[in-house]
């Protein structure tokens, strides 16, 4: 497939997301852009939201990891089936009790503007850095496939990706994204499949063989269980992956920005059950993906591909997909699927970063009318840039696997919010709040510690996933130590 075919195509695309917008953003109101009105279908937003979830980073990344890791990455995505269910029972009605536009309010309604200020700063660097780890990842697939042909440069290549999510995210917001997030994950879903089919079509094999395949079992690891000092043992795969799912998706203002958009608290409980379900069922077609192209790729000899040097299993399935001779037919599929992808993530991330720093850092909901639309259209103008130039910083420090980085940073960012909402939650503690931010700094800062002390030093012990919920565990610590009085129970579930 062509340069010029992938950029008409990529257009294409991005006119059906763009009109889609029109009708959705015809009244540009920072109530549509922060709620669509309160009146998504929960069918939609579950549908969509698997898109969300997915990214990019799993359309090219979880298979890529297959080589290394085979399919012991499932065992973290069982912990994410666990972990939804405490976010539809648990998380779900606080918020649908509190009527929030942010989630981090709630930490203003129950301890303070510090704790309020602190859960939304780092969220903020949660979702700055995700967001910027999708879109990268489908930056470089596009550089390397596309714009270097054209001698377009990388940092050009951003910037063109976030303005065209700026253009049709710019009015409608969340409104239009709970649409245009449905588009993109039936186009992901049906590129995974036809891909899988086609493959095996021309490896000569029907589904089912290549399920009782020899080369198939060469990847048909699942369980880690030998040693709890491996980095992947199940158990340890299992918990930090559901509390990834609690603080990922329930403590994030991106995930449940959609979720908070359904008419009733029930019906966001049965869009987060549905949506999980599903969830598990597709990430499984992408390892089935990732050996199938592993297979394929030794049979044909291809090499994986090289970025500036070095390999990059992330690259397999655009190198095998758009050169590996399979026909147009292969090649459009895999561009849809990766656009499909890239987008669905990164909009609504753009969306839940401009609603989080205007309605927790700007307090744009005590403004005039006129005064909050004119700060939303400016915050997301900023937004925009910062992700800019994250990513395009993120081509020269980052090395590894993107979806290992991915859960790795989750574990650092993600901790103080674990704990903080945890507290919140399960104690009746008021804090002194002013202090808030020492003990989540501190929390991190052990982390960092922890994660550096090399496997020698813990007798053979492997950090892996579990830094989540013991980032967590610290900040429980911490405010617990400077907890106050009891607080009135009317914000917390603890009774």
């Amino acid at each position: 497939m062509s340069a010029t075919q992938i950029l008409l195509l990529i257009g294409a695309y991005f006119l059906v997301l763009i009109l889609i917008s029109y009708f959705t953003g015809k009244n540009d109101s920072n109530a549509d852009f922060f709620k669509a009105g309160k009146q998504s279908p929960w069918y939609v937003v579950a549908f969509g939201m698997v898109g969300a979830s997915l990214s990019g980073v799993t359309f090219i990344s979880v298979p890529g990891w297959v080589g290394d890791s085979q399919l012991t990455y499932m065992q973290v995505v069982l912990g994410y089936l666990f972990g939804y269910f405490v976010v539809a029972f648990i998380l779900l009605p606080l918020y649908y009790k509190l009527n929030l536009t942010s989630i981090y309010e709630y930490l203003l309604d129950r301890f303070g503007k510090v704790s309020h200020r602190t859960g939304a700063f780092f969220f903020f660097i949660s979702r700055v850095l995700g967001a910027a780890f999708r879109l990268y990842l489908v930056a470089i697939v596009l550089q390397q496939f596309v714009f270097d042909d054209l001698g377009v440069r990388f940092e050009f290549t951003v910037v063109i990706s976030i303005l065209l999510i700026w253009l049709y995210t710019n009015k409608g917001g969340i409104k239009t994204i709970v649409w245009t997030d449905t588009l993109q994950t039936l186009f992901m879903i049906l590129a995974v499949i036809l891909s899988i089919v086609m493959i095996n079509k021309e490896l000569g094999w029907s589904f089912g063989e290549f399920l009782a395949s020899e080369e198939l079992k060469n990847y048909n690891d699942f369980l880690i269980t030998d040693s709890f000092l491996n980095k992947s043992y199940f158990i340890k795969s299992f918990v930090g992956g559901m509390f990834v799912t609690i603080c990922m998706t329930g403590l994030d203002q991106d995930m449940m920005q959609k979720n908070l958009t359904c008419k009733s608290l029930k019906d966001a409980q049965k869009n987060m059950v549905s949506f999980s379900f599903v969830l598990v069922g597709v990430t499984f077609l992408f390892m089935l993906l990732g050996a199938l192209l592993f297979i394929y790729a030794k049979r044909e000899g291809i090499g994986i591909p090289l970025m500036d040097g070095t390999p990059k299993t992330d690259l397999l399935f655009p190198e095998i997909a758009l050169n590996g001779g399979l026909g147009l037919a292969l090649a459009i599929t895999f561009m849809l699927g990766l656009i499909a992808a890239a987008y669905s993530s990164a909009d609504s991330a753009l969306t839940s970063l401009t609603t989080s720093f205007c309605v927790d850092f700007l307090n744009v909901e005590e403004k005039e009318d006129k005064e909050q639309k004119r700060i939303r259209k400016r915050t997301h103008i900023v937004m925009s840039v910062v992700l800019v130039i994250v990513i395009i910083a993120f081509k020269y420090i980052l090395s590894s696997n993107v979806i290992d980085s991915l859960l790795t940073v989750a574990g650092y960012t993600y901790g103080p919010l674990l704990g903080l909402f945890a507290f919140g939650i399960l104690t009746k503690h008021k804090i002194k709040d002013s202090y808030v931010w020492i003990v989540a700094l501190a929390s991190v800062g052990t982390i960092v510690l922890v994660a550096s002390v090399p496997a020698d030093y813990l007798g053979g012990y492997q950090v892996g996933y579990e830094l989540l919920p013991l980032n967590g565990l610290l900040t429980f610590i911490g405010l617990w130590l400077i907890r106050t009085k009891k607080s009135e129970p009317k914000t917390s579930i603890a009774q």
